[in-house]
């Protein structure tokens, strides 16, 4: 028997990211939990954490020399919340994003 195996979209990754760091609210999420949370390889939350941070979704503050933690923007939060009406949307149809 074969298996299908359901791949994130690229999208779909950026938010679960987002989810996290917002989930952590004041605190802020560090890069650890993030990693966990949204099944990441190293390399690719890093290339993920840039581009979130260059498109100004997150903001990244340092603690000290090698601990970072993540917020969410309002941008962010803007475009969380729309993400969950266009999941929503989608699921009704029965279509995957």
């Amino acid at each position: 028997m074969t298996r299908k195996r359901s791949y994130r979209s690229k999208m779909r990754i950026l938010a679960d990211m987002m989810r996290t760091i917002q989930q952590e609210g004041r605190e802020g999420a560090g890069p650890t939990k993030i990693l966990y949370s949204a099944n990441l390889s190293h390399d690719r939350l890093t290339q993920y954490l840039e581009e979130l941070i260059t498109k100004k979704l997150i903001r990244e503050e340092e603690i000290d020399e090698q601990s970072r933690v993540y917020f969410l923007t309002e941008k962010g939060n803007d475009f969380l919340r729309e993400f969950v009406k266009i999941e929503r949307f989608s699921e009704a149809f029965g279509i995957e994003i």
